[in-house]
């Protein structure tokens, strides 16, 4: 006879022990579920009955997940993602005509590369949803950890735990500036050149803006923006106006740069090649066939050299 414990665990009220998990808030789970709190209570008691052990740590604002409560979350997590995939492989053998695929980005994609690439696939594949989630770049790969997001698109400076890298390429920085500005005929310049002209930069918590603070360090250089902003499209059509030099990778302006709405000009200083593109996906985990398609899609479209 199988183990209680075993079926408790393919139960639906698992939902309750999740909901709690992802919001730290019995009222907040409440709310969101359309359950009364007390039910939640019970439900989540019984659980910790059963496997002999509590699940959370209790505090007077909220509830946080103990270590066995982190074990029984990622059980629940995988086992939705396994449900998500077992409908995909079922929607798969009639084609890619029905599916959905969720990706969480950073902003330097969302602009022009990632809805020209689900706008592609979806001209092959009309059925195909696409749910899309812009992001600060840290907060992508935690989307792909909790299974909110299937595929995975940012920039990246170090391995992540529980993340699978399905391709990655380099992402140096580049200027961009207006087709009529002085630097415009430049094959490469240095930052000491740049400087001497109005900058449009990403503020100081950023990535960019912390690989160009350390190289100004090393040389004694300081960067004075006349525009900062955490917002990339921003920046650049500031710079498309011929009022300052903007510095992104070539991914983020490759649209305004294809039209001739930017020069993109390579920087010679040290450190300006420390980080790179990754496609990201959950370690160990089948996607679904229509994600799995785009993602193949995503590998060939995306640029190996620059």
């Amino acid at each position: 006879m199988p183990d209680a414990r075993h079926l408790l665990l393919q139960d639906t009220a698992l939902r309750y022990f999740h909901e709690v998990a992802q919001c730290g808030s019995l009222t907040e789970a409440s709310a969101r579920l359309h359950v009364a709190a007390s039910a939640i209570s019970r439900q989540i008691a019984a659980l910790e009955g059963l496997l002999g052990t509590p699940l959370f740590e209790r505090h007077p604002r909220g509830m946080v997940l103990n270590a066995a409560g982190e074990i029984l979350a990622d059980h629940v997590r995988r086992a939705g993602l396994d449900a998500e995939r077992a409908l995909g492989e079922i929607e798969a053998l009639q084609g890619l005509r029905s599916g959905r695929v969720r990706i969480a980005s950073s902003d330097a994609f969302a602009n022009e590369f990632l809805p020209r690439l689900c706008a592609a696939f979806q001209r092959e594949h009309a059925g195909i949803v696409f749910e899309v989630m812009v992001l600060p770049t840290p907060a992508v790969p935690e989307a792909v950890r909790s299974g909110t997001a299937d595929i995975g698109l940012c920039f990246s400076r170090a391995p992540e735990k529980g993340i699978a890298v399905a391709c990655r390429v380099a992402a140096p920085l580049v200027a961009l500036v207006a087709p009529g500005h002085a630097l415009a005929q430049a094959r490469r310049l240095s930052l000491a050149q740049l400087v001497r002209h109005p900058l449009a930069l990403t503020p100081a918590d950023t990535a960019v803006r912390q690989l160009l603070d350390a190289a100004c360090s090393r040389q004694g250089l300081m960067l004075m923006p006349v525009m900062e902003s955490n917002h990339g499209k921003t920046l650049l059509n500031f710079a498309a106006q011929g009022a300052a030099v903007a510095v992104a990778s070539e991914i983020a302006a490759r649209h305004m740069v294809a039209t001739g709405a930017l020069v993109a000009v390579a920087l010679s200083d040290r450190g300006m090649d420390l980080r790179d593109i990754e496609v990201q996906t959950l370690a160990g985990r089948t996607l679904p066939h229509a994600a799995q398609s785009f993602l193949e899609m995503l590998q060939l479209r995306l640029p190996t050299s620059w």
